[in-house]
């Protein structure tokens, strides 16, 4: 027959790793870790504006630096996107509502997908594999972080 063993002991409550404060300002944790993180993302808010980008983020989606970007709309001020027909025309504003970035911003899901990026003249057009999360502040979706990588 088994032998089962009870003791009372004091209550273990765990020390809180982040002050309620800063909780509530997740979308702005996320902007200060964007713009710090070695690795190619972007975080954009609900009126798709970049918010944040990293350097390797501008260097990969063939962007200024990051401290042009900041401000601007996604799509219409900073970022051509290309289909990947052979006449490697610019995106349709129909065909850019289901980009990563902007389709986790709408849907609030998980998003991703391939994109076709225009470089300036004497440089090839990237492409890349873009996966897209929605932020969340106080439970509403406040913009879109994406992380890239070149294909």
């Amino acid at each position: 027959m088994a032998h089962v063993e009870l003791s009372i002991s004091e209550v273990f409550v765990p020390a809180a790793r982040t002050p309620p404060e800063q909780e509530s300002d997740n979308f702005g944790q996320w902007s200060a870790t964007v713009s710090h993180a070695a690795e190619p993302c972007l975080l954009i808010d609900a009126e798709t504006r970049v918010v944040a980008v990293s350097s390797a983020g501008c260097e990969l989606l063939c962007l200024c630096c990051p401290e042009d970007v900041i401000g601007l709309p996604l799509l219409d001020g900073c970022l051509r996107l290309l289909d990947f027909t052979a006449n490697r025309g610019e995106l349709t504003e129909q065909d850019t509502d289901k980009i990563p970035p902007l389709l986790a911003l709408h849907s609030g899901r998980l998003a991703r997908g391939l994109l076709r990026v225009q470089a300036p003249a004497g440089r090839s057009d990237a492409t890349v594999d873009a996966i897209s999360t929605p932020v969340l502040t106080h439970g509403e979706v406040a913009g879109s972080l994406t992380f890239f990588s070149e294909i």
